[in-house]
């Protein structure tokens, strides 16, 4: 069916002043979600994918004093440009320990209401939320005025406390080689996993169990703060950043590591958000951060295999980078079709064999400097793996093996890119402006320009077609955005899906029903309008407004039998439909079950 109704294009430039009224959102739209059967699911049986963005670098920064955003109206401007150039349904939200507990035993809430009111701007938004209790480097306090480095995360009164050695990393090419070579941090999150006892103004600490009641006090706060409302989109907690040793006692290991030493601490915050009223929420909780690093310097053993099976009410939680891709050295040339296939699907295995779900809650690759070239072909394959098992060239051969999509968050969405004016370790003599203003880095897909703001990467790759809650179990889901090149290619048996579709961009759903009320959506980029869009589906569809931002738009596609093997494709190719229903048909009752 040809969808005709008209809507004006959506414009990519959007004004931080902008403060359209929000849609108000359907009867299913703020559902509780909570991990069952090994998916994201939501209280009406449907199966829920989250995509959406890293809510910002510039929490790592002091310039701001550790929050995302200089202004509640900064805030609400970003999170209504999101919705309207990427579509994202989730954010993890930055927060950091130094900020919530500048003095020993003394919270911030003034910093925690800024906090509540930043977050109620996504949720606002309809943008479900989760918390991160960001570090990296364990903290900037360990760092001298004059470093090539910094980091964020413990208070400087934990730092001044432990002694630490005068900091130095040597001849680091990259700000991570600090984790394993730079004295001072290695020795800060040693005693942190250690829960050394230092002695402060407040009387003596052991700094994880500190870390644990700041965190708990956090959590508190947020749930006697937030609206019901925003609080029901709260999804959870990620209980710390990129978790490393520091180094390891004489007989450990990694794997025994995260056993011993990690995994206890993910239980007793379990136990935090259990006295704080996040019961019903998962922890998003990380592996050993080196688990699946794809340099041999920095790989370690890890993805908690040494664990006993988590269960639901935690989530498999990991980062990936392309480090060969960002070495510039080690992967020359662009990603390819199912370049990261294999490692995405090995996340997906790990949180399977947890009993549970998993998300990819940092993935990226910078868009400036000496690799950038590689960033639209890196992040294409990096989607696409997201989307499904199997790479372009086999999909739709085999897409019985495609698997649900894993929910993730590219790092990371900053409107501040580029003119920010940070102190690098408090050094006057440092202002960092450029890029993240944090080690060099330049990630963020968005920026401020005249008038607005825009993306620093192809919209083609980051405001995407998926699939944000399906009535039912997933089959097989693709996505063929047409940026750097075409890698899914509809076969020859298909003349007439193949004449459809043409040029266009196209996704495909195939789902297994399970009498659900509430209808599958599935994300319509702004380049899909109610004037080009056309559905060929064994069930009606209709297109909607999202909830946010006015101008977002989603297909419904309405089931209520059980049981039944459901297809979608849905184009802004514009070619005559010809027998495409028919193939469609053959192909899904031969292909995809």
């Amino acid at each position: 069916m040809r969808i005709i109704a008209a809507l004006a294009l959506l414009c990519l430039l959007i004004t931080p002043a902008q403060a359209a009224a929000a849609t108000d959102p359907a009867w299913y739209d703020n559902a509780t979600i909570t991990v069952d059967g090994g998916v994201f699911r939501d209280e009406h049986g449907r199966e829920v994918v989250l995509r959406g963005f890293n809510v910002s670098g510039e929490a790592k920064l002091a310039e701001n004093r550790g929050l995302p955003f200089a202004t509640l109206a900064d805030a609400q401007a970003s999170a209504a440009a999101m919705r309207k150039l990427s579509g994202a349904n989730a954010v993890r939200f930055l927060i950091t320990w130094a900020w919530v507990e500048p003095q020993p035993r003394q919270i911030d809430y003034q910093y925690l209401a800024k906090v509540t009111e930043q977050i109620t701007a996504f949720t606002g938004q309809g943008i479900r939320v989760y918390l991160d209790f960001h570090q990296d480097l364990y903290s900037r306090y360990l760092f001298n005025p004059g470093s090539w480095y910094t980091g964020d995360g413990a208070p400087a009164w934990v730092v001044r406390a432990g002694g630490y050695p005068q900091e130095s990393c040597g001849l680091c090419f990259h700000w991570g080689q600090n984790m394993k070579n730079n004295n001072a941090v290695t020795s800060a999150t040693y005693d942190f996993w250690h829960n050394r006892e230092v002695t402060t103004t407040a009387g003596p600490i052991r700094i994880r169990d500190e870390f644990l009641y700041q965190a708990g006090e956090t959590m508190r706060y947020l749930k006697e703060n937030l609206s019901p409302t925003a609080f029901r989109l709260m999804l959870g907690v990620d209980p710390l950043n990129e978790p490393y040793a520091g180094r390891y006692d004489s007989s450990q290991t990694s794997l025994t590591w995260e056993r011993d030493l990690l995994w206890p601490f993910y239980q007793q915050f379990r136990q935090k958000m259990d006295q704080t009223g996040w019961t019903a929420k998962p922890a998003f909780v990380e592996p050993l951060v080196f688990w699946n690093q794809n340099v041999d310097f920095f790989a370690e053993p890890g993805g908690l295999t040494s664990v006993p099976a988590m269960g639901s009410r935690y989530v498999f939680n990991s980062h990936f980078y392309d480090g060969k891709a960002q070495s510039g050295v080690l992967k020359p040339g662009n990603a390819n079709d199912g370049e990261y296939t294999r490692d995405f699907g090995t996340i997906r295995d790990r949180a399977q064999a947890h009993g549970t779900t998993g998300i990819v809650s940092e993935f990226g690759h910078p868009i400036a400097g000496f690799t950038s070239d590689k960033a639209p072909s890196v992040l294409k394959a990096m989607y696409q793996a997201l989307d499904s098992r199997v790479n372009g060239a086999n999909w739709w051969s085999g897409a019985a093996g495609s698997g649900r999509p894993l929910s993730g968050s590219q790092w990371h969405w900053d409107i501040y890119y580029g003119r920010h004016h940070e102190l690098m370790n408090d050094n006057p003599d440092k202002v960092r402006t450029e890029g993240d203003a944090m080690n060099d880095e330049h990630f963020s897909a968005v920026r401020l320009a005249t008038g607005g703001y825009v993306l620093n990467v192809d919209s083609r790759i980051v405001d995407r077609a998926f699939p944000r809650a399906v009535a039912g179990n997933t089959v097989a889901f693709t996505y063929e955005d047409r940026a750097v090149a075409a890698w899914n290619r509809i076969p020859d048996s298909m003349p007439s899906v193949r004449q459809l579709v043409g040029t266009g961009q196209y996704a495909v759903l195939v789902w297994r029903s399970n009498g659900g009320t509430a209808p599958t959506e599935i994300h319509l980029p702004a380049s899909f309008t109610r004037t080009n869009t056309t559905v060929v589906s064994d069930v009606s569809s209709s297109i909607a407004p999202e909830p946010g931002e006015s101008g977002v738009n989603r297909l419904l596609l309405p089931t209520t039998d059980t049981g039944k093997v459901h297809f979608a494709l849905i184009t802004n190719g514009g070619g005559p439909q010809g027998s495409a229903l028919t193939e469609l048909t053959t192909w899904a009752n031969t292909t995809a079950r």
